[in-house]
């Protein structure tokens, strides 16, 4: 991926000097094995971390490494790329003007308007504050554990949780969710499948447009992307843990659901083509 040399997005938040104590809630015993649930099961703990009273962000005096200034410098104009993408699209597609989310960065931990945000928890994006939470050190997760190598599988990651913003902004995600909380379980579940695809579809929207605008795209870039999207299906996550996949209780879908609705975003590059949730085969 050619990211170098671009500019960096204005909206990015650096907590990475900031390190996350609890004000309540489970203990520290309590909260390393919830923890450790969420990092060797592949099962996202923050509703867990929520439900715990979040956290207060404190000074520490860790330095960032090459490795995280390099990080940090790689988001942010992958954020900044999203940014102009999605502006044109709004105004072509949706007749509206987008208003970029804040990317919070940190390390360890740190609190949300969503409740506690981990390494465990993954990269999510908080309807609450219309921020994202990603600790960068996911990348290396991403692909030592995962095996999606590659700078465009960590642009992919950051894109699928714009996309979430995305959703919020056309209004999508709020009905949604409000729609979740009416539910049960399963159903709820099953919708939640559908928000993560179309977030896929309008990451694929997104990869098209970056490599008509800047270029951005080297041979291979897709390839990582769709490997990603692989690793971290459902199915495959549940195997890896040696798990029996579940269909009922997946929440985002499977690796090959993934993929096709990263594929159909590319391919067709308008929001119209991402409606998962009319979709009859996921």
């Amino acid at each position: 991926m050619r990211w170098q040399g671009r500019r960096g997005s204005r909206n990015i938040e650096d907590r990475r000097r900031m390190s996350a104590g609890k004000a309540g809630g489970l203990g520290g015993l309590g909260l390393i094995a919830v923890l450790l649930i969420g990092t060797f099961l592949g099962v996202d703990v923050s509703p867990l971390l929520q439900e715990s009273g979040g956290g207060i962000v404190q000074p520490s005096s860790g330095e960032l490494t090459q490795a995280d200034k390099d990080a940090g410098q790689f988001v942010s104009v992958t954020l900044a790329d999203t940014e102009e993408v999605w502006s044109d699209i709004f105004l072509t597609q949706s007749e509206t003007s987008y208003r970029p989310a804040t990317l919070v960065l940190f390390k360890g931990m740190t609190s949300s308007s969503c409740g506690g945000a981990s390494g465990a928890t993954g990269p999510f994006y908080c309807p609450g504050d219309n921020k994202i939470y990603l600790d960068t050190e996911f990348f290396t997760t991403l692909s030592k554990k995962f095996g999606a190598k590659g700078d465009f599988a960590a642009a992919y990651v950051v894109a699928h949780e714009v996309a979430h913003h995305v959703q919020n902004e056309l209004g999508i995600l709020g009905q949604a969710n409000k729609i979740r909380a009416q539910v049960n379980q399963e159903q709820s579940n099953a919708i939640s499948v559908r928000i993560e695809l179309q977030a896929d579809c309008f990451s694929g929207i997104w990869a098209r447009r970056a490599q008509k605008r800047f270029g951005s795209l080297e041979r291979g870039d897709i390839a990582e992307a769709m490997n990603a999207a692989k690793q971290i299906g459902d199915d495959t996550l549940m195997l890896n843990a040696g798990r029996v996949p579940m269909p009922h209780t997946f929440t985002h879908g499977t690796s090959d659901q993934r993929q096709r609705w990263f594929v159909i975003g590319y391919e067709n590059a308008k929001l119209s083509a991402c409606d998962t949730f009319s979709a009859k085969k996921l």
